[in-house]
């Protein structure tokens, strides 16, 4: 059996304090980072629409990969959660923009967020790849 060291990763967002979490944990190969939305954590803004909190999401989830060194082509699984089902289609192309083959696996559903202005949320997990 091998022994797994288990990482937390933490991004400086209130809501990781607020709620007690972290924003990733690295155990052994796998990486699970928690739902992210597109806030700036270094600004405090979150911008609007779901197409640019997607990115900045996105830009969010790939920092703390990288402090797992990992990419986001290491991801195998989205979980994404929308405030509308307008932003299905625009969101779901900047996803598909982003990940290469293989794509990972994807699941979307239609929610309500913590605040007013978040349209999206990302959830993902990564699995480091072998050296």
């Amino acid at each position: 059996m091998t022994n797994h060291v288990r990482r937390a990763i933490l991004s400086g967002s209130k809501f990781e304090t607020l709620a007690g979490y972290s924003r990733a944990i690295v155990d052994g190969e796998f990486i699970f980072v928690s739902g992210t939305v597109g806030y700036n954590f270094k600004t405090g803004d979150i911008p609007k629409g779901a197409e640019n909190q997607t990115r900045q999401a996105l830009a969010n989830i790939s920092e703390a990969l990288a402090q797992a060194n990992a990419t986001l082509q290491d991801i195998v699984r989205v979980r994404v959660f929308l405030t509308s089902r307008d932003d299905i289609i625009p969101v779901s192309t900047i996803l598909g923009e982003t990940f290469s083959e293989p794509r990972p696996t994807n699941t979307t559903v239609i929610v309500q967020l913590a605040e007013e202005e978040m349209r999206v949320e990302l959830e993902v997990t990564a699995l480091k790849r072998a050296d």
